[in-house]
């Protein structure tokens, strides 16, 4: 087969790894629905779905074609082309960011008639690509809200607002947790933030302790997940900004949402555990993990946190929205800032500024968490004192 090299691979190897992408995004998001309602029952001593297949394995499936095959009500007096156009805004760019997520280094495979190929596990290697990340992020807020305001409903409208308030919030403590992670490595590239951690030989976490917290409570929050799900909460009347959708065009909303949930835990493993790389890559006396795949390693490490996500959902109660937005502006934010100064003195002094940095931070959490465990357990508790006898009682009187 006669095929130019650019056409290659310019042309047809990324438009299949955007075929490939989207049909596993869906899929996971649809995978993932069911294996967050089986661990929600598991914690909640309660029984899942299992009745489609064995162990109702196949409940997303028919879910999946009830959602198809389900009419699509769209409001009489609604904006009916901005109510079709907004769960578009909201999809696309959370399968856009999946062309520069890393999910491995480069690998040569050989095709039948085409020899030998050399590509990577991501469909670009930009040298922006955080702040492509962050920028096609940021647009689905204007699909939230347009949702909310042409379905012509007051509650869809305020849920919309509430919605884009909460998201604009917590870009801000987000895009600053991202910076540290770029002082750290020098680059804006994630793969070549994924390579500093192994020149310095360490994950970002040691030094970007703090950081990491910032943003993975701030994704919690970016994704509308309980504790921070304040823009469709379960327990109220109405759904916040999709109350008038139904359809395949609710399901695009909460496809997204799982898309977002894959997005920030692959991002969090590309910035602060090492991406594809496996646990102390200097170490040699660990090489027998390298039998372990590097794309399986940040597989693992993503649902790693895709289970957090999920324990969060069975754990935590939900915020109020006006301490939802106190924990952002007064909390988060100031805390940010301080932890930029922080690594950036650090990553004045290159890598040994950044372990003394990492070393600080980890015992001072580690001293925290043993003075908060040995003040809860020091505690007595307070004995309420045993109500009198009826009888005493008349007695007394």
């Amino acid at each position: 087969m006669d095929i130019s090299e650019s056409v290659l691979n310019y042309f047809l190897i990324p438009a299949v790894k955007a075929v490939v992408v989207v049909i596993l995004v869906a899929t996971a998001a649809g995978i993932l629905t069911y294996i967050e309602r089986r661990t929600l029952a598991f914690l909640q001593v309660r029984k899942g779905p299992n009745r489609v297949g064995p162990q109702g394995v196949f409940q997303w499936v028919a879910d999946v074609v009830k959602l198809l095959m389900k009419e699509d009500v769209v409001p009489a007096k609604a904006q009916h082309f901005i109510h079709f156009l907004a769960p578009v805004l909201v999809m696309v760019p959370g399968m856009a960011v999946f062309a520069v997520l890393p999910w491995g280094p480069e690998f040569t495979m050989r095709i039948p008639g085409l020899g030998k190929i050399t590509t990577a596990w991501y469909a670009a290697d930009l040298n922006v690509s955080l702040l492509l990340v962050l920028a096609i992020t940021s647009i689905g807020v204007y699909g939230i809200i347009l949702g909310g305001w042409a379905s012509n409903s007051k509650y869809a409208l305020l849920g919309g607002l509430r919605s884009a308030a909460q998201l604009i919030s917590y870009e801000v403590p987000m895009g600053f947790a991202v910076v540290s992670a770029i002082l750290m490595a020098r680059s804006l590239s994630l793969v070549e933030i994924v390579e500093a951690q192994r020149t310095h030989h360490m994950w970002f976490i040691l030094p970007g302790l703090v950081s990491f917290l910032l943003y993975f409570v701030s994704g919690v929050a970016e994704t509308n997940r309980i504790p921070f799900d304040l823009p469709e909460a379960e327990s109220e009347l109405v759904a916040g900004f999709h109350t008038e959708y139904s359809g395949f065009r609710w399901a695009i909303f909460f496809l997204t949402e799982y898309a977002n949930m894959i997005t920030i835990s692959a991002v969090a493993t590309a910035l602060f555990f090492g991406g594809w790389l496996r646990p102390f890559p200097s170490v040699k006396a660990l090489a027998f993990l390298d039998l372990i795949p590097p794309i399986l390693w940040f597989v693992l490490k993503v649902a790693a946190f895709l289970f957090v996500y999920i324990w969060f959902r069975g754990t935590f109660p939900r915020y109020r929205f006006d301490q939802l937005m106190a924990l952002g502006w007064k909390t988060l934010i100031p805390i940010s800032l301080g932890n930029v100064v922080l690594v950036a003195l650090a990553a004045l002094g290159g890598m040994r500024g950044l372990r003394i940095l990492g070393t600080v931070l980890w015992v001072v959490a580690a001293g925290a968490f043993l003075v908060v465990t040995r003040l809860r357990t020091a505690k007595p508790p307070t004995a309420k004192p045993a109500p009198a006898p009826a009888g005493a009682r008349a007695a007394e009187a």
